[in-house]
Order: C-alpha cells, then structure tokens, then sequence
C-alpha cells in the first residue's frame, strides 16, 4: 500500500498534474462527449416495431429535436450535455447543411451501416486540455443520391462498399481539410480552433458555422425552465442562460454572423402540419438560402456565421471561445500562445509515456490510437422506464413496445461519460467492449478506467438478476464475461503507475462481479453439467447457426468459448479474491470456491476418463483433430461434433492463472483447500495441470490445458495455413476456404466457409465478420494468455512458429511475434505504407501520418473494415507497443520503473 510510485513521471508533467486533481478542479467537466450518430439509435426509436433506423433516419435529423443526447462534427459538451458545440460547414453546393457526420442505415449499407464521411481523430490528452482532428469536406455537392443507390445496387452481392472516395467525388483533392482542436484556458474556460486547408487545384467557397446548442430538456412535460442564447452586446459574439448554469459566453475572435433558432421539431417540414417558427433545421434553411428568411434574435441553437474564399493550398485560421461571462477578455496572440502551450504540454506528457518506445512511428501510431480513444467518450443518456412509458403530455408509446426491446430492463437509467466502440457507427456502450477501452486507457488515465468498470456493475446498470447490461439493441444478450480480467489488468497497471494498490476499487468491483459470475452460472448453463451456452458472445456470424437465436430444431449449443470463458472468470475471480486477501484472510474461503468453481468446468471442458456417469457425457476437446469444438446436443439427447475450426476453439487458452511461489505461506487456508483437492479429487484436478509438477520459480499453473494438449492447439493457432496471417490471428482457419464445414439439419444446409474480408454471410443483421479477418480484442487476449503460460514454463516450453518452419520459439517470443504482426498493421513497412490503410481511396501526403483503427482487419491483406473508427477496442494496439516490465512478478505495459 505504502510502495513508492513506480512509474510516476507521466503525473509529473503539468498534463499529468491536472490528472491527479481532475476531479476535484473539474478538468474532466467538459470534453468530447458529444455523439457523432443520435438518430437510428435505440433510445430515439419509438416505433412499435423497433426498427430503429427507420424511426429516425438521418433525413430527419435536421429537423427533428432528439429526446435522449446531441450529435455534431468535432463536438464538445459539458458531462451532462446542456451546452453543445460542434462545428456546421457548407460549400455553397450541398442541398443541406454539413452538421452531423452522413451514412447508411443497416438495411442501405451493402455490409450494414456503414458511414460514408472521412476524418481522422489525431491528438488528445486525458484531462481534454488539447483535442484535435481533421474532417475532409468535398468542395462539391456531397454525393449523397449516388451513395444511397450504389449501395442498394450492391446489396446481396459480394461487391465492396461503395465508399465516398469511389465517387470520385475527392478526385484532384477538391476538398477541405478542416482541421477542428480545442484548448483549455481553464477547467471551464474552452478555446475552439477551426483551421481550414484548401487541397484543391482552385478558389473554393467555404460557409463555416460553429455552433453552440442546448439539448432539448424542455419539450418533454417535465416543467424544466427553457435555455436562452441571445446577442452579446459587448461582442462578437452570444450570452448563454442555463438553469443550474452560470452564465456563459461564446464569442467569435473575427467577424461574425449571429444566427439563431430553436433546438425544437419543424412538425410542419416532416409531418405537413404544424406551427410556423425557426426550428431546429431554420439556421440551415437561412444559409442556404443566401440569408433572405428571418431568423429571431434569441433561441436555443444559435451559429457564428462567417463566409470564405479560399485559394488552392491556401489556409485559413478561425478562433472562438466558450468561456464563462465575465471572463477577462483574450485576443488572437493569447489565444494562439495558450494553444501552443496545450500542445506542448501534451508533448511532454505522451513523451513521459514512451520514453521507453524507441521508434518514431510507433510513438506516432500509439499517441494517435490513445487520442483517438480519449475522442470516443460520449455521454450516454437513456432512461428505459422513462423511454417505454412515453412523457407526461405526449402521446403513450405504442403497446407493443412493453412486450419488446429491453422491456424487462426497466431499472436502467444511464446518464453518464462513457468511452463508446465507435461514435458513428456504434454509439453505445457494450460491455465487453467498454473492458478492452479500460485496459487501453488505464495507460494514461486509471482512474477514469477503474471508473468506467466499476460504471456497469452500478445498480442503475446491472439487471437485478445479476446480468450485465450488453448493448443497447439488447441489454438481455450476453457479451463474453471478461470484466474481471480487464480489472485485475488495470487494478496492476493503476498500482505501477501510481505506487498504490486501490483495494477498495477491487472489492468494490469483485463484490459485484460474484454476483454477475452466479447469474451466468444460474442462467447459461441448461443441463447442470458446468457447459456453457452464452448466445452469440460477441462473435456474431462465427459458428454453423445464429448464435443470437434459438437453435432450429429444438437444439442446443454447448459453446467451446462459453465454456471457456467461464472457466477464465472462476480464475480471475480466485486471483482478485487471493489479492483482497493479503489484508482479509476472509477471502481465502471465497478464492478457494472460485478454485473449485474452475476445476469443475475444466474437468466438464476437457475431461478423459473418470466417472462418464457423473461428468453426464463428453467434453469439447477432440484428441484426434487436437482442438475444441462446440457441441449440438439434439432434442432427443444425442450429441453431434460443429468441427469448425475457428476462435471459439483458441479461447480455452485464455483461461489460465500461474500462482507464484509462496502461495502457500500466504495464503495457507487457501492452500491447504488446494492439497484436499489434489488428494480427494483426481478426477477433477487431473484435468489441468499437475500440482505435483512446478514451474520455473516453483510456481503452479491453473489451466484448461496441459503441455501436450496445449502444444497440439498451438500448432494449429501458429500454421500460417490456418489463424497466423501476416497480421494476427485469423477468426477462422483459413483451411475452412477450400474445405468448407458443411452441415445437414432442420431441412437446410449450413456452410461456414473462410472469408478474409467482409461476409456474405447475411447472419446476425448482415453486419458480421468474424468468419476470417483478424480481431485485435481476442488476439490480445491471446497475447495475454501466452505471456501467462511463460510465466510457468519459462524457457523450457518452445513450438514451431510459424508451424513447419523449422524455428523452435518460447511462448514469451510467441506473444511477441504475434504482437509484432498486429502492430505492423499500422506501422510503415518498407515501401512506406501501412498495410490498414493501403487500400483507402483518395489519399494524399497529409494523410500519410492520419490513422484509421478500424474494427477489424483483412486476414490476408491487412486492410482495415467495418467501423472506421472504432478505437475503442483496436486502441489496444497502444498497449502492445509498450514495452513490458516486470512489476510485482507481471509484465505490464508500462514504462520501465
């Protein structure tokens, strides 16, 4: 508890000093919390038949005020979202104003929905004292008639998206750069800078509106007092009332247009009838019509309007602030000073980080994937008893609604920053997501990672079942269960970075993880045999059937990775409570259940011999193909083998747990469980590994897999003809493209086959692809694992890797080998390109050094797919760049101490 700091010199820069006193200062107070997607999202949808996307298209988004959050371009907000800013752009060509980022629902997309803009998120520091972005405007009418039907075209064909570039609506560079960062003066003083480049061969008209809007809090019957923004009379600028607000400012450093108008609905636009007045859409429709409609002179949306021509190459620099009234005046030279001073400071800051990462781009690489986590946080606002009974003065939702989506979920009321997948494309959280974003931000912030774990086990998130909340499509579907794993992750980076081990957070958290662990093991496993089914697991489109839905046929599934995962979590569990019990031996008692909890599911998973009577039947490892596989088990009692060979069959590696030497006199009630066990239940503990046979530094392994099962799942993982692709682990062996699983049942046909690139496969909403490209979440989970295993066999475990290479390798160079290839995802190779983005359209020099992280990546190119920004899990990349040291027997990304 009283150690020194280990690795403190991140909290010794002046970013790392606003860090330390976030809370208490309010550094944290305002940020990028604003979503780039509210419309076609759950909590908007009110429809009776829960098609989300039609309920709320992007063509009423202009028009139609949001009941649950804002979204914008570049946005930022306070934590509760009452002012919004975000920037409103228009090249004099568009039929709309450019204010919220454009793309196609799931049923437009040829691969689901899909956003059809282009930006990059560059820079960001923890406290958001410096943020900065680009977003790619075209100088000609956005194409978006031609998206629209190009995608209808290709639907239901293995054609690819039909992305912006393929317009060719980006030929000769005709477009801007804009270039949209935020500075903080102080906590609640925000500087706003807008730098716009013009890339194009010629002169280009540019509109620029940033905007400044109060999310609507008024319209919904509760009384609430109504914001007012109107003329600042001692500038350039707007005064902002707010009730529980002081007064604030927002006021532009060079001439300006002050244009106002409600954050209200036009029912007259969208539904033919309905009062006349400036509503929500009335500053769009003023602009574009060369400013000849009236506009009031106060409201609740308001936009500092000014006009530009720009020439080719040509920039221009535009400065507002958002400040708080009375604030002491600023001009062009202070404002430009204290930006530079923000980056600088956050020079030094991402310098104190990577002083151990030799490598210039790789510094590069990892600062842009950590920015563009920070850029992912968004407030989340939904109430779901509040959004089924409708508001008080409304119309009552339709009936159907009490007997649909998230019904029975009612307790549910979110209001809080979340660090979202992907703001466009995945504008909620999904908890098993929301544990890789924590293990990544852990990095630079545990405090706001220990908050964001600590965030769903809280009663207005967790069912009272027990159940974690999974996605707001579903909160009842189950995501794979690794909270645990990521807060034992961030529990030891925190200690290492700070010099102290936050107990309380760990108890906090465990206390209410043991209660999810008895839901799991109460609700998933159907036939008391401790295998476990679990649904879809986040792996969407993996396995022969929907994973989402009920077998055809009256069968079911018991799920390799289900299982798996559960035996992981009995040994994350036994690991935090051997942790809590250092300074409580109460939880010896409670380390030893979660033993015992682990060593019936392995025996369950993995079992030869022994009692056939009491395991009830096989388990899911097959000795002749040396893999797991799921398991059918039909209506009539028979089983039948799903010999595919994919993910689900590696993720048994996952759960391991090495106990160092000198558990024993630690823990000796814990230990002495451990010999009963060993000596009273062969049957059990001859599943994992020998007691009896220690490893280097006389520790003891926990695992599902002994040294030769172990060694024949590892040569399928590291064949570079089945998962080791020149850029990770393959989702799915790659030996499933010539030799297809194929299955009989229920009348029809079913075909897994591998796919490197987005599916064909309509499972799972038609947006899936986990049947071939490479994942970045589960392939540092194996990482993780493998590096666990060297910590019990040292250097006397070696494999072939690649398989049939000839070159006999340890697991420590295994997990970096694999790392390796996961990194150069990103990083340049030779000839200069970085493979996830070599084969992005309409790419110019500047944008040699401006990351996608995509979602996932092709297996055999590399090439980045699906989300293009969803940095919430690809950020993990930021953690396998960092080199690991050794902190309390664990080798943790973090500088060296």
């Amino acid at each position: 508890m009283g150690q020194a700091p280990m690795s403190a010199e991140i909290f010794d820069t002046e970013e790392g000093r606003r860090l330390r006193e976030a809370e208490s200062a309010g550094w944290r107070r305002w940020g990028p919390y604003l979503s780039e997607r509210q419309w076609g999202t759950v909590r908007e949808d009110y429809s009776a038949d829960g098609d989300a996307w039609a309920s709320f298209p992007h063509d009423q988004a202009r028009s139609r005020a949001y009941r649950w959050g804002e979204d914008g371009i570049g946005g930022f907000c306070d934590a509760h979202q009452h002012w919004c800013l975000s920037l409103g752009l228009w090249n004099g060509a568009d039929p709309i104003l450019k204010e919220r980022m454009f793309g196609l629902t799931n049923a437009e997309g040829n691969h689901g929905e899909d956003v059809k803009e282009v930006w990059w998120y560059l820079d960001a520091t923890p406290t958001h004292s410096f943020q900065r972005m680009v977003y790619r405007y075209p100088q000609r009418a956005f194409p978006y008639a031609e998206l629209l039907a190009e995608n209808a075209r290709r639907r239901d064909t293995p054609a690819p998206e039909y992305e912006l570039a393929d317009t060719g609506i980006l030929a000769e560079r005709r477009y801007f750069d804009v270039e949209i960062a935020y500075a903080k003066a102080g906590p609640d003083d925000i500087l706003m800078r807008v730098a716009v480049h013009n890339r194009g061969p010629d002169e280009a008209a540019l509109h620029v509106l940033p905007q400044l809007v109060a999310r609507n809090i008024w319209s919904w019957g509760d009384g609430v007092e109504k914001p007012r923004v109107a003329r600042w009379q001692a500038g350039q600028g707007v005064r902002a009332e707010h009730p529980g607000f002081a007064p604030r400012r927002f006021a532009s450093l060079q001439p300006a247009r002050v244009l106002f108008c409600e954050n209200e609905t036009n029912h007259r636009r969208l539904y033919g009838e309905g009062p006349d007045g400036a509503f929500k859409d009335a500053i769009g429709e003023h602009v574009l019509g060369g400013g000849a409609s009236a506009l009031p002179e106060a409201g609740t949306k308001c936009a500092l309007w000014s006009e530009h021509r720009i020439g080719p190459g040509e920039a221009l620099t535009l400065r507002y602030r958002w400040s708080p009234d009375g604030a002491a005046e600023m001009d062009e030279t202070a404002f430009d000073a204290l930006f530079a001073q923000r980056l600088s400071e956050a020079d030094a800051f991402y310098a104190a980080l990577q002083k151990d990462v030799p490598d210039a781009d790789a510094r590069l690489v990892q600062r842009q994937a950590l920015g563009s986590l920070l850029w992912s946080k968004q407030v989340y606002h939904y109430d779901v008893k509040r959004w089924l009974d409708g508001d008080p003065g409304a119309p009552p939702p339709p009936r159907e609604r009490l007997s649909g989506r998230n019904a029975d979920w009612t307790h549910l009321s979110n209001a809080d920053i979340i660090l979202m997948p992907d703001k466009w494309e995945y504008p909620w959280y999904a908890s098993w997501d929301l544990a890789f974003h924590a293990m990544s931000v852990a990095m630079i912030d545990p405090a706001f990672a220990k908050s964001q774990l600590l965030l769903l086990t809280r009663e207005w998130y967790m069912h009272p079942s027990g159940q974690l909340p999974a996605y707001e499509w579903s909160f009842g579907d189950a995501n794979p269960p690794i909270q645990a794993f990521a807060a034992l992750r961030v529990y030891r980076m925190d200690e290492a970075l700070t010099g102290r081990a936050d107990r309380d957070f760990l108890e906090r958290v465990f206390h209410k993880l043991m209660i999810n662990f008895t839901w799991w093991v109460n609700r998933k496993d159907a036939t008391d045999r401790n295998l476990f089914q679990g649904g879809f697991l986040g792996l969407d489109n993996i396995g022969v059937f929907d994973r989402s839905a009920p077998v055809p046929g009256g069968a079911k599934i018991e799920q390799s990775d289900g299982t798996a995962w559960m035996a992981m979590y009995a040994l994350n569990l036994m690991r935090m409570a051997l942790e809590l019990a250092r300074e409580n031996k109460v939880y010896e008692d409670v380390a030893s259940k979660f033993f015992e909890h682990f060593l019936a599911i392995a025996s369950a998973m993995t079992h030869v011999g022994g009692s056939e009577a009491e395991k009830g039947g096989r388990g899911l490892w097959d000795e002749a193909d040396g893999f797991f596989y799921d398991a059918l088990v039909l209506p009539d009692g028979g089983e039948t083998v799903l010999r595919v060979r994919s993910l689900v069959g590696l993720i048994p590696l996952c759960a391991v747990e090495v106990l160092d030497a000198g558990t024993a006199e630690l823990f000796p009630a814990f230990a002495e469980r451990l010999r009963w066990m060993l000596h009273h239940r062969p049957d059990l503990t001859g599943q994992v590994s020998r007691y009896g046979e220690t490893g280097q530094d006389a520790r003891l392994l926990l695992s599902l897999l002994r040294r030769q099962r172990m060694t024949a799942l590892l040569k399928r993982m590291l064949n570079e003809g089945e998962f080791l692709s020149p850029h990770g682990l393959r989702s799915l062996s790659k030996a499933h493209e010539t030799d297809p699983f194929e299955f009989d049942w229920a009348g029809r046909r079913y075909e897994v086959r591998y796919e490197p690139g987005t599916s064909d496969a309509g499972i799972f909403g038609g947006n899936s692809n986990w049947r071939g490209p490479v994942w970045m979440p589960l392939n540092f989970m194996l990482v993780e694992a493998l590096l666990e295993f060297e910590r019990f066999y040292g250097e006397d475990f070696a494999v072939e890797c690649p398989t049939g290479s000839g070159r006999m390798t340890g697991l420590r160079d295994v997990a970096k080998d694999i790392s390796r290839r996961l990194c150069a995802l990103f990083l340049k190779d030779a000839s200069g390109t970085r493979p996830a983005m070599a084969a992005d359209g309409a790419r110019d020099e500047a944008d040699d050094d401006r990351i996608s992280f995509n979602e996932f990546f092709h297996g055999e190119t590399g090439q980045g797919l699906g989300a293009s920004h969803q940095t919430g899990w690809t950020a993990l990349v930021a953690l396998l760049l960092q080199p690991r040291h050794t902190v309390r027997g664990q080798a943790l990304p973090v500088s060296k101490p």
